[in-house]
């Protein structure tokens, strides 16, 4: 088993990022502990990537995920820019070695495999759990440019009854165009159904880059008080992110 204090890094993933309204918001709320608050519009985030050979980890191998939550009030982000805190619900991964990690961390991390297929324009993303489809994205894509978004992501977790929040840094390349057009939860009986879309469907930001990069910190934090974090700042949770190169911010 990997250390679990031990930072891992990846690179070159293929990473389908975006957030949405849900069709239950009273649904969403319930999914969070005591004292975290859902945003008032209770956006859901969901990550759904794919890590094709075991040459772009340090130490994880190949392997698929795909995670998802609710995107929270009063918890700040790193630094200005970047996107307020979040609260993982569920953490599906293809490799026993990566639950192992995420799950000593705190992630709700159970098995599931996510898939990406881009053919021509059209991006479809599914998330099978016993090789039952859970999820299925669809994606209007077009090609990278010279654009490079850069950031972190702070998600929360508990970890031996202790509420842990980690920053993860990343970079991307995100492709243009890019835009959603469909998001089905396909297993009513799934507990991830909860956060399924409102129709119609209402998304908050996100992207698709075929070239994602990003680390598993050392060391967990704790976060004893969530309040003290102050204020999240009016920015979508998705995605949290800075253009490089001189090119102009993004939200």
């Amino acid at each position: 088993m990997l250390d679990p204090a031990a930072p891992q890094l990846v690179v070159n993933a293929r990473t389908l990022l975006f957030s949405w309204l849900p069709a239950d918001p009273d649904a969403v709320a319930a999914l969070l502990p005591p004292g975290l608050r859902a945003r008032p519009d209770h956006q859901v985030f969901m990550n759904q990537y794919v890590v094709d050979d075991e040459t772009q980890t340090s130490g994880f191998g190949a392997y698929s995920c795909t995670y998802l939550g609710v995107c929270l009030a009063d918890i700040a982000p790193p630094t200005v820019g970047d996107a307020p805190g979040g609260w993982w619900c569920h953490y599906l991964a293809s490799s026993p070695r990566v639950r192992a990690y995420a799950h000593a961390r705190g992630a709700p991390a159970t098995a599931g495999e996510t898939r990406i297929d881009v053919r021509g324009d059209r991006l479809v993303a599914e998330t099978l759990v016993d090789g039952v489809p859970l999820i299925r994205s669809v994606a209007r894509v077009g090609d990278t440019g010279n654009r490079v978004f850069s950031g972190h992501h702070r998600y929360l977790t508990v970890r031996d009854g202790q509420r842990i929040a980690v920053d993860y840094p990343f970079v991307s390349e995100p492709v243009t165009p890019f835009e959603i057009e469909s998001v089905e939860f396909l297993s009513p009986g799934h507990p991830a159904h909860a956060l399924r879309p409102a129709n119609p469907l209402c998304i908050g930001g996100g992207f698709y880059s075929p070239r994602v990069s990003f680390a598993y910190p050392a060391r967990p934090g704790a976060l004893d008080d969530p309040s003290a974090a102050g204020a999240v700042p009016p920015a979508h949770h998705v995605p949290a992110r800075r253009a490089r190169s001189g090119l102009p911010s993004g939200s």
